[in-house]
């Protein structure tokens, strides 16, 4: 049988709450019965006392009993279970209840033991006699079941507690069980909202949120998830199509440029020269790099654990990079700078060709972004628990609001960081991001307009 998480988790509760109650009522009737214990052990010496000192007074000056005092004495005294035997200094018998009344004193006996089985099965108990000394050097004998014996008013006295504790546990089931229900709602129509919301993002619809709160940090932080989830999900939509209308408009201007190129040369418009040749070839090959870049980006983005690490020195690594490099800068009049040939190495586990492609995609955004007359500096420091590369630049920045979409594809602030003149596709920044990422980093930036930009790559280990 199919139960619902409400229906279990009010009986979870009922339950706990029945056994806590259970609990406290098992462990109140062990301490109150050992308590009682107590008490009627010390009553029982104390009337056995009591006792003694009464049946001292039975003893007259001339040294003779009081026959009819000793008789009152013994039956009051075996109507509360007791047998009394006194025998005086020469070992005659005074008085016995035995001998009075055998046929009660077996009776009583007999209930006595009757009265303690009936209350405790386990405890090993029997017929017991004390010997007290009494003036004149007479002794009384006491008999008794020990080492305690109940009375029918101790019994009444215990079962009625027994009943109380068993109304106060019927008496608080209900409340607990009311409270269980209570609970379970209170922990199931969250988690109803959350399973509704799902349902709802794997039909498609991305703009569910869960607004409602709890006093239940664990749901709360679950309602939270969800949301976060629905969020990303339309982010992920949104970058889907903005992505598909990207790569439409990027090719769209290639392929346009191709086909009016070539319709003019078929109707004989143009004539097939090689410098239109070499017009409609730079388009093919812009076309290539396009696609080239998103089956590369699509691979690191897929399969992070295809990297080839190597413990490597990132220092002369990037000295390496910036010697390649150096040409093309120099032949727009921009300064870059690299690591010192003394600095010390910086040790990482890392996969060369592709940390190098990352960092040639940065040098090649602040190359195409940096004037004439400005610099570019690359360095590398060991930071705590990893390594920082940092490119920084003095070109034209990156306004605020643009700083954070500038790692995603196709993205372009303005028309003057647009692709024409650069040859750029676009994504360099993109596949930047995603090496580093493959690598279990993260790269970041920092500008101000007018003044440069900072790209930053943190590397662990």
């Amino acid at each position: 049988m199919s139960w619902s998480l409400r229906a279990r988790l009010a009986l979870s509760f009922a339950a706990v709450a029945l056994l806590a109650v259970l609990a406290v009522s098992v462990l109140a009737n062990i301490a109150l019965e050992g308590a009682f214990r107590r008490y009627v052990r010390t009553g029982q010496e104390t009337a056995n006392r009591q006792l003694v000192e009464t049946i001292g007074r039975q003893r007259l000056a001339d040294g003779s009993w009081d026959r009819a005092g000793l008789e009152n004495t013994g039956m009051a005294a075996l109507e509360r279970g007791v047998i009394l035997r006194v025998v005086d200094s020469s070992g005659a018998v005074v008085w016995d209840a035995n001998e009075h009344n055998s046929g009660l004193c077996l009776a009583m006996i007999e209930h006595m033991a009757a009265n303690m089985a009936s209350r405790y099965l386990s405890q090993r108990g029997a017929y017991t006699e004390e010997s007290y000394a009494v003036a004149g050097g007479a002794t009384a004998t006491v008999g008794f079941w020990g080492p305690f014996f109940l009375d029918d008013v101790d019994l009444a006295f215990l079962n009625a507690l027994n009943r109380l504790l068993a109304w106060v546990t019927l008496a608080v089931l209900a409340p607990a069980a009311g409270a269980g229900v209570l609970a379970a709602r209170r922990i199931s129509r969250p988690l109803d909202r959350v399973a509704d919301a799902t349902r709802r993002i794997a039909d498609g619809d991305r703009a569910v949120r869960i607004i409602d709160r709890t006093r239940i940090r664990e749901l709360d932080r679950i309602s939270a998830a969800v949301n976060d989830l629905s969020r990303a999900l339309d982010d992920q939509e949104a970058l889907r199509r903005r992505l598909t209308a990207d790569v439409a408009h990027e090719l769209r201007t290639p392929l346009a440029t191709l086909q009016s190129h070539l319709e003019a040369l078929v109707d004989g418009v143009w004539q097939p020269e090689p410098e239109r040749l070499g017009g409609l070839h730079e388009e093919v090959l812009r076309l290539n790099r396009l696609v080239g870049d998103l089956e590369r980006l699509a691979r690191l983005e897929a399969d992070a654990a295809s990297l080839e690490r190597l413990e490597s020195d990132v220092v002369a690594l990037v000295r390496g990079i910036v010697r390649n490099h150096d040409a093309q800068f120099m032949a727009k009049g921009v300064a870059l700078r690299g690591p010192a040939g003394d600095e010390a190495p910086v040790a990482a586990s890392v996969d060369p060709d592709r940390l190098s492609q990352a960092i040639i995609n940065l040098l090649s955004n602040a190359l195409k972004f940096t004037p004439v007359g400005g610099n570019v500096d690359v360095t590398v420091a060991r930071e705590e628990g990893g390594v920082e590369i940092a490119v920084c630049d003095t070109g034209i920045g990156i306004l605020p609001d643009d700083l954070s979409r500038v790692f995603e594809r196709f993205y372009r602030a303005d028309a003057s960081r647009g692709r024409a003149g650069n040859g750029g596709t676009g994504i360099g920044l993109t596949i930047a991001r995603a090496i580093v990422e493959a690598h279990g980093g993260t790269v970041s930036a920092a500008s101000e307009p007018g003044t440069g930009s900072t790209f930053t790559i943190r590397l662990p280990g």
